[in-house]
C-alpha cells in the first residue's frame, strides 16, 4: 500500500459511484493493514472507531512480493473491521495511501448494510489468504513507522501538508 509519494495527488475513484467525501458516507471496510491501530494512528493521528464485519463474495488474497493484501472476487467471506467515522480529510489521506492498484469500491457487508472498501485491482495475486498474525509479527511495527509524517509538526498524516487533514 506504500507505493505513491505522499506529495501526489490521489487518483479519481469509483466515478459514478456516491462521493464517499459527502455528508455522512458509508464507512470503510478495513481487511488488512489498516485494521491495525498502529497504521491508523500513523496515517491519520488517531484511531477511528471500528466495529467487526465482512463481506461475502470476497477474500484478503496474499500478494507476492508484498507485506499487505488486496481484496479479490472469491468464494467466502473476508473478514475485517468496519471505520465508521472517517472525516473527509482522512478519506483523502487513505485514497492517497491506497494509491493507483487499489479502487474504493462499494460494497455489501453480511448484514446488508453498505461500505467502502479498497479493492485490488493489479496482479501477483497468491492462491493463499493473508494473515494478519504474520504481518504483525513480521512487518507491522517497519510499516507503520514508514507511514508516520516525516517531520512531526510541519505535516499531517502520511506527509500531507498541516492541516490538510481535516475536512
Amino acid at each position: 500500500m506504500l507505493r505513491r509519494p505522499a506529495d501526489q495527488a490521489p487518483t479519481p475513484v469509483d466515478a459514478g459511484h456516491r462521493d464517499p467525501l459527502a455528508a455522512a458516507p458509508d464507512p470503510l471496510f478495513a481487511y488488512g493493514t489498516l485494521r491495525f491501530p498502529e497504521v491508523l494512528r500513523a496515517l491519520l493521528g488517531r484511531v477511528p472507531a471500528r466495529t467487526p464485519a465482512g463481506v461475502a463474495g470476497w477474500r484478503a488474497a496474499a500478494l507476492e512480493g508484498r507485506p499487505y493484501p488486496g481484496l479479490v472476487p472469491a468464494g467466502g467471506t473476508a473478514t475485517g473491521l468496519l471505520l465508521t467515522d472517517l472525516t473527509p480529510g482522512e478519506w483523502r489521506v487513505l485514497d492517497a495511501f491506497e494509491g493507483e492498484e487499489y479502487e474504493r469500491r462499494r460494497l455489501s457487508l453480511t448484514d446488508g448494510r453498505h461500505c467502502w472498501a479498497y479493492v485490488w485491482t493489479g496482479g501477483g495475486v497468491l492462491p493463499g489468504d493473508w494473515s494478519a498474525g504474520d504481518f504483525a509479527e513480521r512487518h507491522l511495527a517497519a510499516y507503520a513507522a514508514r507511514c508516520a509524517p516525516p517531520a512531526a509538526g510541519r505535516h499531517g498524516p502520511a506527509g500531507l501538508p498541516a492541516g490538510s487533514e481535516t475536512g
